[in-house]
């Protein structure tokens, strides 16, 4: 099996071999500044950190220093880590909400960065967030779809206290220049994470929380500590698939991949496969309550009919999230996803920062995952990383619970069915959501999904709800690349 067909596998978007690394990410200008990092000598977490930062910048509906990051990082030396760049809920807190000042938990990226680049970068913090901050100084171009999303959240962002963020006022094609976070940046590339946890701008977080009636402090954000612990990695086959260990929903995708492995999947036609992932998606999302046993799910034996669909929904909605992957001519190769959960996540409001604030504390449910003082929602960003004698190759989207399903069927497409990177990512997809089976036109299995008893309702190919994968790897000795076709996703090499 050849993982690379040739240089154009994919009629959209082909995989890119680099000499010094390569870096794919949700918007071209996070690209190019990981790039800037490849040709000025770092690795793959200085990409990685580089291209992060600036998502934080150009697409703040998405991602921001008010959010987390989750990472995978495979070291040929130390295997996969697992950076937990998310923060708990107040030590004060009384009731979690799914929205305003009561969601918000420990903002992680900012701390994320530091422990990342202390381990694994070669070049100063300071370096790495400068692209970032050059764009939030200078200004871009405000675009279409982040206009649009301003319009739909005025309300919260008002309630939120956002009404002088000059964001609000900006049309589309307009400069947006944030100065707040230009000065943000530059004394977290000077001081460290103690720059955003402690001091002025942790008092100025806490103000705009209490301000909402919302209960994180500024203990809180000095107490924070971000976790770095072996990921969870399970067999696919020749393989191996590693996921962030708890608090995330990448055990779901471990969970789902073994029950695959139990399945006889040379007697099924690829409908049939397909088929047999829904069900195996639905089945695991029953648990995504106790997404802290962690590997104790592992043993968890999911239903599957084959004849027919069980309909047992689970997977939810939501669409945001950012990610990015690299990798480096050392063969360190980094998973990652950024994120404030909900359009601009609480739409709490920090002025002097520039920033909104997230609302992860909406993703406590019941059970084991019930809210509590000082303690970590279950994740939905779920990265994965797949290693085996092929090299190394890291996978990302965005999407809440359609990342699993995603990475699911691209894995799936990779190292069951034998097809090449490029073709798989650029493959047409389905969503299990609500109860429903959303699928893109062209999809070949529609018919034959529909008759096994899926509701299947067909969505215009590149639709939001499938996904933007990034994907970086190493392979015969050569870092590469390559992005999916759908959002503005983007690859480019060194």
């Amino acid at each position: 099996m050849s993982l690379l067909a040739d240089s154009f596998s994919s009629q959209v978007r082909p995989v890119l071999k680099g000499r010094a690394g390569g870096v794919a990410a949700a918007h071209p200008l996070a690209v190019a500044a990981g790039q800037e990092m490849l040709f000025a000598g770092g690795g793959a977490v200085d990409a990685l950190i580089a291209a992060q930062a600036v998502l934080c910048v150009v697409s703040p509906d998405a991602c921001g220093l008010g959010g987390d990051v989750l990472a995978l990082i495979h070291s040929p030396s130390s295997g996969t880590t697992a950076v937990n760049g998310a923060g708990a809920a107040p030590m004060g807190l009384i009731e979690a909400a799914a929205d305003g000042a009561s969601s918000v938990t420990v903002p992680g990226i900012v701390d994320g960065w530091a422990c990342m680049q202390l381990r694994w970068g070669r070049l100063p913090l300071a370096r790495l967030l400068e692209p970032a901050m050059r764009i939030a100084r200078d200004g871009f171009a405000v675009p279409p779809v982040l206009a649009r999303t301003v319009a739909t959240h005025r309300d919260r962002l008002l309630r939120g206290g956002a009404g002088r963020w000059s964001l609000l006022a900006a049309r589309a094609g307009d400069k947006f220049v944030q100065p707040e976070l230009a000065k943000l940046l530059q004394a977290i590339g000077e001081k460290g994470a103690e720059a955003f946890y402690r001091g002025t701008a942790a008092a100025a977080i806490e103000a705009a929380v209490r301000i909402g009636g919302g209960s994180l402090s500024s203990i809180d954000l000095a107490d924070h500590v971000t976790p770095c612990l072996p990921a969870l990695d399970v067999q696919f086959g020749d393989v191996r698939v590693a996921v962030q260990p708890p608090m995330t929903q990448g055990v779901l995708l471990a969970m789902a991949l073994q029950g695959l492995e139990k399945l006889d999947l040379g007697s099924l036609d690829g409908a049939r496969i397909d088929h047999a992932c829904i069900e195996l998606t639905e089945a695991a999302f029953m648990y995504r309550s106790r997404a802290a046993d962690g590997v104790a799910l592992l043993g968890v034996d999911l239903p599957v009919d084959l004849g027919h669909a069980a309909r047992r929904g689970g997977p939810r909605a939501y669409l945001h999230t950012a990610g990015v992957a690299a990798a480096d001519a050392q063969g360190l190769v980094a998973s990652s996803l950024v994120s404030v959960f909900d359009d601009f996540g609480s739409c709490v409001y920090v002025p002097e920062l520039g920033i909104t604030l997230n609302n992860r504390g909406g993703g406590f449910t019941d059970g084991a995952n019930a809210a509590a003082p000082g303690k970590r929602p279950v994740h939905t960003l779920a990265p994965a990383l797949v290693t085996g004698s092929f090299g190394t190759l890291a996978l990302a989207t965005p999407g809440a619970d359609g990342q699993v399903q995603t990475l699911l069927q691209v894995i799936g497409r990779i190292f069951y069915r034998g097809e090449d990177v490029a073709a798989a990512i650029a493959a047409p997809r389905w969503r299990s959501e609500g109860g429903a089976l959303l699928i893109e036109e062209g999809h070949p299995a529609i018919d034959a999904l529909a008759a096994l008893g899926h509701e299947v309702r067909p969505l215009t190919a590149g639709d939001n709800r499938f996904g933007a994968v990034v994907c970086a790897g190493y392979m015969n000795e050569s870092p590469l690349t390559v992005a999916d076709w759908r959002r503005e996703t983007w690859a480019g090499v060194a």
